[in-house]
């Protein structure tokens, strides 16, 4: 908490009033947030007239962020990562997180794949798997080549699967 402290410039004090649980509770706030997030991201999906383009934007819109960005990679990848054998209870939190976003995929591509506008005869499942796989791995890989070019190649030949 020290450390988060000095690099907001909120008092430590302020910092335990606000998360009572310590390091954990603030952990687990962070989490949630992506889980809002996600939420988001499934209205937008909603209401897209083209979801598997929106997804596939929003892949390559990663590698259009910073080097900053790049070498924090995802809360929740990291999460599943670092708090294996550590805390069971985020380790889990985060992991699901990544099955809901999976069936967020899964579902839109069971619906595009009906209507017409996907052509791939994998399964929806296996590709919504596909994405999270994506997804943990291109966070790895951001960390290795903080290039937009490379990672807007190496996303876009991972996304040519949703054709």
């Amino acid at each position: 908490m020290a450390d988060l402290s000095q690099s907001t410039g909120a008092g430590a004090g302020s910092l335990y009033n606000n998360f009572k649980g310590g390091k954990k509770e603030l952990f687990r706030r962070s989490l949630l947030q992506r889980r809002e997030d996600l939420n988001q991201f499934k209205e937008l999906l909603e209401r897209s007239e083209q979801p598997i383009e929106l997804i596939k934007n929003f892949f390559l819109g990663i590698a259009d962020e910073g080097e900053k960005s790049h070498k924090k990679g995802c809360i929740v990848a990291n999460t599943i990562v670092e708090m294996t054998f550590v805390d069971e209870d985020l380790e889990k939190e985060a992991a699901q997180i990544l099955k809901d976003t999976e069936a967020l995929y899964t579902n839109t591509i069971i619906s595009e794949q009906r209507k017409g506008n996907l052509q791939s005869a994998i399964s929806a499942d296996v590709l919504g798997k596909h994405l999270i796989t994506l997804w943990c791995g291109i966070n790895s890989s951001r960390r290795i080549y903080p290039d937009r070019n490379i990672l807007h190649q190496q996303i876009e030949l991972q996304l040519q699967i949703l054709q």
